[in-house]
């Protein structure tokens, strides 16, 4: 069996019971980086063989990471933060998984467009998720299929490209568009800034940020 167990996106608390158990119980787990993980496996006194399953090489080990897993091995699948796939790697494994019949579980657990959707104050009910923008081919028609969007949006960001990306998105959804920006997820120093993109632009250019970021925009209202 596979396991996909999401991981604390800031607070290590934030880790299951669940999630503990099957990583102890696990004959192998895939991280997105080692080093990373090993703090979380150190806190929790887990001594599972880990194995790096990243971005760079999950076009070749899927395939026979799987095989092993069809043969009979439980392997738990873990980012560095949150719930692999999710702008993570892990897509392809499960895919791989799938075809072959092998049964998956994933695990529920921290993901962090969740909290910062409800923080946003904005409609909730229905909602789109962007992930990642691209960084240079593609942005454009991205931004322009943004504006077009009735539901909420998400988008995650770096910190170094965020007042950039809030300027483009106050030129093309518009400068009134109200707006999210929340960072620091379950950590100690946790903030969400609220207005429209062109202030939350221009917040973020006096104050450049640090930590992980969730942008949340509006619809339409069409």
């Amino acid at each position: 069996m596979l396991y996909v167990v999401p991981t604390p996106v800031g607070n290590l608390e934030d880790m299951t019971l669940r999630a503990i158990r099957v990583l102890k119980e696990a004959e192998l787990i895939l991280a997105e980086d080692t080093r990373t993980s090993s703090v979380l496996l150190k806190h929790y006194d887990i001594h599972t063989p880990l194995r790096s399953h990243h971005k760079f090489n999950e076009h070749e080990t899927s395939d026979d990471m799987a095989d092993k897993i069809a043969a009979g091995m439980t392997v738990a699948l873990v980012s560095d933060a949150g719930t692999p796939c999710i702008s993570d790697p892990g897509f392809m494994l499960v895919r791989a998984c799938v075809e072959r019949g092998v049964e998956v579980q994933c695990l529920p657990g921290a993901t962090a467009f969740v909290p910062a959707l409800i923080d946003s104050g904005l409609p909730n009910d229905r909602f789109y998720f962007e992930g990642f923008l691209p960084q240079k081919k593609g942005r454009q028609t991205r931004m322009k299929l943004l504006a077009e969007q009735d539901h909420t949006m998400i988008i995650y960001e770096s910190p170094f490209r965020l007042q950039k990306t809030l300027t483009e998105l106050a030129q093309y959804l518009g400068a009134e568009r109200r707006a999210s920006v929340t960072r620091e997820i379950s950590k100690v120093h946790e903030d969400t800034q609220r207005g429209t993109l062109a202030e939350l632009a221009e917040h973020f250019r006096q104050y450049p940020p640090k930590g992980e970021i969730v942008i949340i925009v509006e619809g339409n209202g069409r």
